[in-house]
């Protein structure tokens, strides 16, 4: 070949190979749906943990994995409509979250997309999977037991107060497990010698109405349940508490940093950084078959020590010895 043809081959090459690279398109990123039923600013902590562990596996947002989210704002009679506009774009996994209510609303959208859930509730007696081991269907996650510690909570309460003997135990009006969490809590109590009066929230305006009927009432303690819709407010049900002078428990380390006297259960950012790590080996190719469901180990006991003296209570040592922080 002349060099005067092997220029012009070259010299189409050049003008042609940055016309086809100008007419690539950037290749589509995967979608993960986040549905949550709770309010987005209250849930801030619990989606970057699930942002760092989707990045402990590989994916960053924006870079090689987007995030379509959706937060019902408590609203939980718009879940199955966000779960089913997540389903027609095509996402390519669900997160579920915050509550039985939004696990339900994604499985009722679809049996092929893969579902990765976070509940408190035991999936398997709810109907999510068929064992932990082997969940059997399109739906996988964790689970941080939160309805199972309730009973070793108010056990906690009375051996900090041996004083109380009437406790308000507040549960959420959309817990779909409220029953059965219910039946523990009275039969935990029995055997304490306690009694319990259940209130059902639902609203803002309950709280405060709540607060006032267990003040009027004389109730000894408060117990809050868990609940994304108790954990969100744990600033506003310290404070509560805190003018009614009155001890009270939930399952958040926040509750407690804001002034309750005690918290017991799983650290719920580990958990959602877990949720996170399963949706990215999802993306990678792996089944929710394949996945068992996970059982958050990260317990905590929080104590503040200082609410505990303005209440006038002596935490007992041996509690204080199993604590893994004493804020003072």
């Amino acid at each position: 070949m002349r060099r005067r043809e092997i220029i012009r081959l070259l010299g189409g090459a050049a003008v042609t190979w940055p016309l086809m690279a100008h007419g690539q398109q950037a290749p589509k990123l995967p979608v993960i749906g986040f549905l949550c039923s709770a309010a987005s600013d209250d849930w801030t902590p619990r989606i970057t943990a699930f942002r760092q562990g989707l990045s402990e596996i590989g994916y960053v947002e924006g870079h090689n994995v987007s995030l379509a989210v959706r937060f019902a704002e408590y609203h939980y009679e718009r879940l199955p409509a966000m779960a089913v506009d997540l389903v027609g774009q095509g996402v390519d996994v669900i997160l579920a979250s915050g509550g039985d209510s939004t696990i339900k609303a994604a499985m009722a959208a679809t049996s092929v997309i893969p579902i990765v859930f976070t509940t408190a509730n035991d999936p398997v007696s709810a109907g999510y999977v068929k064992s932990l081991s082997r969940p059997g269907g399109n739906a996988t996650g964790i689970t941080f037991l939160g309805s199972l510690l309730e009973p070793k909570r108010l056990e906690m309460l009375h051996e900090i107060d041996r004083k109380v003997k009437s406790i308000a135990v507040f549960t959420g009006a959309a817990n779909a497990r409220a029953e059965r969490d219910n039946r523990e809590i009275e039969a935990a109590a029995k055997s304490l010698g306690l009694n319990v009066r259940f209130v059902s929230i639902g609203s803002e305006d309950d709280l405060a109405l709540a607060f006032r009927d267990v003040v009027a009432r004389r109730d000894d303690a408060i117990h809050f349940v868990t609940d994304p819709f108790f954990g969100a407010r744990a600033r506003t049900l310290a404070a509560l508490a805190a003018t009614a002078a009155l001890p009270a428990t939930a399952n958040e380390r926040e509750f407690v940093a804001a002034g309750g006297l005690l918290s017991y259960g799983a650290n719920l950012n580990a958990a959602y950084r877990e949720a996170g790590t399963y949706a990215g080996r999802i993306l990678k190719g792996e089944k929710p078959t394949e996945l068992p469901v996970q059982q958050s180990t990260t317990i905590e006991l929080i104590i503040n020590l200082k609410t505990a003296k303005s209440l006038g209570l002596t935490v007992p040592l041996p509690l204080l010895g199993r604590a893994d922080e004493v804020i003072e």
